[in-house]
């Protein structure tokens, strides 16, 4: 199946309001830095959790790519507009788009 995908510098800044981030990285990583206001479901925990996940056209992330480009898969056979976001949280890091963290860390990739 060809994973929708979308290079950050196709993703709106600051984000539309009417778009769901979906971040599909482990605890750890969630708290050290994520975009506000996503919604978080690690991919082992998607197809239990999958009523998290709203309707209407969501961005997938993870670290690099890869989970995120799973779960896009995934979610596109349910039924789920969503496209993957190439370079994930490191490119978001790295084009200094916003991030928070959880704790008083400043946000960051791990």
């Amino acid at each position: 199946m060809n994973v929708p995908t979308v290079a950050l510098s196709g993703v709106p800044d600051p984000l539309p309001a009417d778009l769901t981030v979906l971040d599909v990285r482990e605890g750890f990583e969630w708290d050290a830095g994520h975009i506000e206001g996503a919604v978080h479901v690690p991919l082992g925990e998607l197809p239990q959790r999958l009523d998290e996940v709203p309707a209407g056209q969501t961005l997938v992330v993870c670290k690099v790519g890869g989970r995120s480009g799973q779960a896009t898969a995934w979610l596109a056979q349910q039924g789920y507009d969503v496209v993957n976001l190439d370079g994930g949280m490191l490119e978001w890091e790295a084009a200094r788009r916003p991030m928070v963290a959880e704790g008083d860390a400043p946000p960051q990739v791990v």
